[in-house]
């Protein structure tokens, strides 16, 4: 199973490690499974900029990034080259160790889980 550390750019919020992962899940659906909190409106289908994530570290791990993909993430807030949509992030190794910041979730307006 894959590991997928959670840090929040909002310090009230503690670290979540997720070490029981499946390959084949994308991250929006382990926040999900997790009841880790990420905003998202468009159904997981690279529609909007809900979802928008940092991946600090497991870059190889995920399909690379297509261009709908980056012109969404050119309407977050705060873009990065680190920046991803937690809906495309399709875990693809089973051994994957992953280390994603999710954003402060007060400045996007989302449906919550």
């Amino acid at each position: 199973m894959a590991k997928i550390t959670f840090r929040f750019e909002d310090k009230s919020i503690e670290t979540v490690v997720v070490d029981n992962a499946q390959a084949g899940l994308t991250i929006q659906d382990i926040t999900e499974d997790h009841g880790v909190h990420l905003n998202h409106n468009c159904g997981c289908v690279c529609a909007c900029s809900t979802c928008h994530v940092y991946i600090e570290k497991g870059h190889e791990f995920l399909p690379e990034i297509t261009d709908s993909e980056e012109d969404f993430i050119d309407r977050a807030i705060d873009p990065t080259v680190d920046s991803r949509l937690g809906c495309q992030c399709i875990i693809q190794d089973e051994n994957a160790v992953l280390e994603v910041i999710i954003p402060n979730q007060d400045q996007i307006i989302g449906h919550e889980h």
